[in-house]
């Protein structure tokens, strides 16, 4: 798990590095495939997935392609509006928000996608498949059906107040 800022702010955490094995004549040729999650730390984030044969490149190709699909989510007071749910593949993930204090109640998937978004205080439950990778799509997937009271008022056109 890497956390680095680069020097426009973006916060990179590498979820997974996986390792592939192919045989040929002369033995095995390895290449590997790196998860990556960036985001600004104020409610954008995105995730790539890079693939080389070496690690840094994999993880240099995870970086610019989470870097392209940054999307804005809401973030109140460092938790979220509301309880979401969100699924990918066999992965389903529980987002619940939290009182100031609480801290990222979550495991290293979800985590890294929560820190990176710049969320504080959230409880959080993984049911399902615990692969990283469909964890995190499916944080993500969890993360794009929030909305904010705001929204909600304009989408209705009345007041909620």
């Amino acid at each position: 798990m890497a956390d680095s800022r680069s020097n426009d702010q973006l916060i990179e955490n590498v979820v997974k590095i996986k390792r592939c094995a192919s045989v040929v004549k002369g033995g095995r040729r390895f290449s590997f495939a790196a998860c990556v999650v960036v985001g600004d730390g104020n409610g954008r984030v995105g995730v790539g997935y890079g693939k080389a044969n070496e690690v840094p490149p994999s993880v240099e190709k995870g970086n610019k392609q989470a870097a392209r699909r940054m999307q804005k989510f809401p973030v109140i007071e460092g938790t979220i509006p509301h309880a979401v749910q969100g699924s990918y593949g066999a992965s389903t993930v529980l987002l619940l928000p939290a009182g100031p204090g609480t801290g990222i109640i979550a495991g290293a998937a979800v985590r890294a996608v929560c820190e990176a978004a710049g969320l504080h205080n959230v409880l959080t439950k993984n049911l399902g498949s615990t692969n990283p990778v469909t964890v995190v799509k499916a944080t993500l997937a969890a993360l794009t059906q929030l909305r904010t009271r705001e929204t909600i008022e304009q989408l209705r056109g009345v007041s909620l107040s």
